[in-house]
């Protein structure tokens, strides 16, 4: 694999990017739950947060699903290890990438605005500032593990890879 990244780092960012996103999502799930109930009347408590909270806790529970589909469809992917599973993973990779980004903006937003906000939701905040390194780290390490290595024909089921002075890149087949 090329610079040596394979199996060996990809999964343990994958059950890192697991743990960190069930977390996220009980928090968010909570957190939500709290809010509607405070909304409905039933108890006496006043809502948690401040005016982002209404936008940040959706949309961090979204980014949180699509992030766990992201590592079930990355678990597939190291069971298989071919260029088909590798498409699905990456791009819900991508996708959970790009909600996780939207969250950690609205997180920063919430982290400005500052006041109301508890213990639950600080740290869901944190959670998903994180989650954003680490979700592209495994976005990159998803990528980076499916170029062979230089000279060497693609690994299939029926073709072993050979060393093959012709197989290279294109600017480097040109010379």
């Amino acid at each position: 694999m090329a610079f040596g990244i394979g199996k060996g780092l990809t999964a343990p960012l994958m059950l890192v990017n697991f743990c960190l996103y069930f977390i996220a999502a009980c928090l968010a799930g909570s957190i939500l739950n709290r809010n509607l109930d405070a909304n409905i009347g039933r108890n006496d408590d006043v809502q948690i947060g401040n005016v982002v909270t209404v936008v940040f806790i959706p949309i961090a529970l979204i980014a949180s699903m699509v992030g766990l589909a992201s590592v079930l469809a990355g678990a597939r992917h190291l069971s298989i290890w071919r260029s088909d599973s590798l498409a699905a993973a990456a791009s819900t990779s991508l996708i959970a990438w790009l909600l996780t980004l939207l969250a950690m903006g609205i997180a920063c937003k919430e982290i400005h605005t500052g006041y109301g906000r508890s213990k639950r939701l600080k740290t869901l905040e944190a959670f998903m500032i994180i989650l954003a390194l680490f979700e592209f780290l495994y976005l990159l390490t998803l990528q980076a593990g499916s170029i062979p290595s230089e000279g060497h024909a693609p690994a299939t089921a029926t073709h072993k890879a050979v060393k093959d002075p012709n197989f290279g890149t294109p600017a480097a087949t040109a010379v």
